[in-house]
Order: structure tokens, then C-alpha cells, then sequence
């Protein structure tokens, strides 16, 4: 037993000794806790909404202010026409856009049954079956208030009707949401976790130093040691789509040769992230754990590839401009769910590609030749 114990002392020793293992299996947990703690949850709140009032009467004003004033709703725009919804939805700036028509106040006046047209963004059909139903009860309790306030044998049940259309996943098919993501998660996690265990091994093994003595430049040596890992990506994501166009039957909206452009774009993200890792571990196991909890697994929480990023505490949402992953989700779901193109996914393609040479630049600089 005694020998036991000493061997246990010595591999505590020991990753004390390795201060970088030991920030990953002590620290990490802790600040992952704390962080995801506030991030990972199911609730909606703050669904932002736009609201075209076409009749501007007293009653309409009265229809917008429960909704402004609703915990649930944040009203984004008030756009003049209905002609403008478009660009709201397919940017994702709104979730949803409810439509008073023109005669709304007359016919409320008159206690004459009247439609109102909503319009929902389909694409995460949880939050949107959520958002609905938080929509549909705050109709139903402002028309029960409208019953109250009548004179006595008005017929005013059933006074607002709500015409409800789903947009770019009408059937609410949890699955034409995660899959495309799936692709997304897919290629961060292959391209980062081989791109930077394949460097850290060389170092392990020893071959780097006869790397080092070869006229291979830096540029030459970090190329030829990272395009492999593209190659693989792409034909990842050609495997993952023929599964999820034909196997899941996910609609595929967009354009193919766009989504493999943007493919291109992010591994630009996915191989410098491996390439930096590579530069502050000296082991497999330390590019593994450093990969797995200080970048994939926040990545994962505060992208939206799982919990709405709107629903996130105000104080952690900025930190998500920092993930490519979240810009890479609006992409692929766009171009997948919305059909969507470059017009409209421009910003997002921008700041990826910015992040992605960013990376690379930051980890070819604290590389040398022998690759840290």
C-alpha cells in the first residue's frame, strides 16, 4: 500500500510540476462552471420583434405597448410596411413581426372580428414554438381585457384573431436546425484537434529537429503541415451534406458553392486555432485538454449552436463576437434554412475571415522554425 501511495504522491508532483496541465484540470472546470453556468439555458426572453402598425389608431397603440411592455418581447423596429419585413427575418434581426392591418381600430371599434398576421422566423423551432405561445397568450389576455371594457352585448369573443406563418421551417423540424450545425461543429472540432496534435507529436517524437535542419522556410513548413487537414474538412463537410441533404431529407435552400466557399473561409479559423494550440503545449495530451476545455467546449455554449444567443445574460454576449463558430452558424443555417446569400451574410464572412487570418498571423508569429 505504502507503494501505492507513493506513486500517487509522485504523479501529483508531477502535474504540479506541468503548470499548463495543471491550469486545465484545476482552473478550467472553474471558470467553465461560472461562465456556462450563466449561458447554458433553455429559457426565451428578450425576443427581438418588429412591428408594422398600418393603422396608428388608439387601439392598435394599445395592441404595440403590450408588447413593449411584455418581459418577453423586445420590439427592434417599427418598419413603415410590410414590403420591409423581408430583410428583418432573413438577417435575423427579428424573430418575429406582427402586422396590424389598417382597419383594426375600426373594426375593434365596431366589435367586429378582426385578423392580425404574425410572422415567425421558423429556423430554431424551439424558441419559435416558445416565442408563439408567448405571443398567443398575450393576444389572448389583451382581447380577455377588451371583454371586460365592452359596452354590455357586444359579441367581442374571438374579437382578434392572430393568422400565424412560420418562415424558412415551417414544419418546426428541431432537425433542419441542428444538423446544419452540425456541419459547423464537425469541422472545428476535426481540422483544430488534428491540425495541432499533428504538430505537438513531431515535437514529441523528435522528428521537428530534423524539420529544423531541412531549407523548409516557416511559411513553407506550417503550409504543408496544415493543407492536409483542410483537404480532410472539405471532405467532411461533402460527407456530412450528402448524409443531411438525403439521409435527414434537410432542405437545402442556398447554393452549394457558396457554403463551400465559406467552408474555406472558416478553416482558415478551425487550422489557425490548431496552429496556436500547437505553440503553447509540449505534449499530445496538452493540446488535447487545452482544445477540448479552454476553446471547443465555450465555443460550443456561447456560439448559439445550442442556446440562443440572445437569451444569454447581457454581460456574457459580447464575449460572443470573440467565437468564429457563431459567425460560421449564421452562414451555414442562412444558407441551408433562408437561402440566403453573400448579400446579406457579407458582415459575418468579413469578420471570419478577419479572425481566421488573425489567428494564423498570431500563431505563425509565436511560432519559429522549430514550431515553439
Amino acid at each position: 500500500m505504502k507503494r501505492v501511495l507513493h506513486l500517487m504522491k509522485k504523479e501529483i508532483l508531477e502535474l504540479r510540476k506541468d503548470p499548463r496541465l495543471f491550469s486545465v484540470v484545476i482552473l478550467a472546470p472553474i471558470i467553465q462552471l461560472n461562465v456556462l453556468g450563466y449561458a447554458a439555458t433553455t429559457d426565451v426572453k428578450d425576443i427581438p420583434m418588429a412591428i408594422v402598425d398600418a393603422d396608428r389608431s388608439t387601439a392598435s397603440r394599445d395592441l404595440v405597448h403590450r408588447f413593449e411592455a411584455s418581459a418577453n418581447f423586445k420590439i427592434v423596429a417599427m418598419p413603415g410596411s410590410t414590403a420591409e419585413i423581408d430583410s428583418f427575418l432573413d438577417r435575423g434581426e427579428a424573430w418575429m413581426v406582427l402586422s396590424i392591418p389598417a382597419d383594426y381600430g375600426r373594426k375593434v371599434g365596431a366589435a367586429r372580428p378582426t385578423a392580425i398576421q404574425i410572422v415567425a422566423d421558423g429556423t430554431d423551432s424551439n424558441s419559435t414554438g416558445v416565442a408563439m405561445g408567448y405571443a398567443q397568450a398575450l393576444i389572448g389576455g389583451y382581447v380577455q381585457d377588451l371583454t371586460k371594457a365592452a359596452a354590455p352585448g357586444l359579441p367581442v369573443s374571438g374579437l382578434v384573431q392572430p393568422e400565424i406563418q412560420v418562415w424558412f421551417n415551417p414544419r418546426l423540424e428541431s432537425r433542419d436546425f441542428m444538423i446544419p450545425g452540425i456541419v459547423a461543429l464537425l469541422l472545428l472540432v476535426i481540422t483544430t484537434n488534428l491540425s495541432a496534435m499533428a504538430i505537438v507529436r513531431e515535437k514529441e517524437i523528435g522528428t521537428l529537429e530534423q524539420l529544423n535542419v531541412t531549407p523548409l522556410a516557416r511559411w513553407e513548413l506550417i503550409t504543408g503541415k496544415l493543407l492536409p487537414y483542410a483537404f480532410i474538412g472539405i471532405i467532411d463537410v461533402v460527407l456530412v451534406l450528402i448524409v443531411a441533404i438525403y439521409w435527414f431529407e434537410v432542405p437545402m435552400r442556398g447554393s452549394i458553392p457558396l457554403l463551400f466557399g465559406m467552408c474555406l473561409i472558416y478553416l482558415l479559423s478551425t487550422l489557425g486555432l490548431g496552429l496556436f494550440v500547437s505553440t503553447i503545449s509540449q505534449t499530445q495530451q496538452q493540446a488535447m485538454m487545452t482544445t477540448i476545455f479552454f476553446f471547443l467546449t465555450p465555443m460550443i455554449y456561447l456560439s448559439g449552436f445550442i442556446f440562443p444567443i440572445e437569451n444569454m445574460p447581457r454581460w456574457i454576449q459580447p464575449f460572443t463576437y470573440l467565437i468564429p463558430l457563431r459567425y460560421f452558424l449564421v452562414i451555414v443555417r442562412g444558407i441551408f434554412q433562408k437561402g440566403i446569400g453573400l448579400e446579406i451574410l457579407w458582415p459575418q464572412a468579413v469578420a471570419l475571415l478577419a479572425w481566421g487570418l488573425s489567428m494564423l498571423t498570431l500563431a505563425t508569429l509565436r511560432s519559429s522554425k522549430r514550431l515553439g
